[in-house]
């Protein structure tokens, strides 16, 4: 029973036996997967622009 726990917790969440979904625009095509992860990216890269950087202690004296 334990072997089949294992197995269900190390299985992907998603099925992936079954062909992908995509989003079509135009002459435009990319699978959810790739958009996803694009959108991803994009929200970490804006993130990195606006969090300040951390900054040390100065010694102005």
């Amino acid at each position: 029973m334990a072997a089949a726990t294992a197995t269900r917790v190390l299985t992907a969440p998603v099925d992936l036996d079954r062909p992908g979904h995509y989003v079509h625009w135009g002459v435009i095509q990319i699978s959810v997967a790739n958009l996803v992860v694009i959108g991803l990216m994009v929200v970490v890269f804006v993130a990195a622009l606006l969090l300040p950087f951390p900054r040390g202690k100065r010694d102005d004296e």
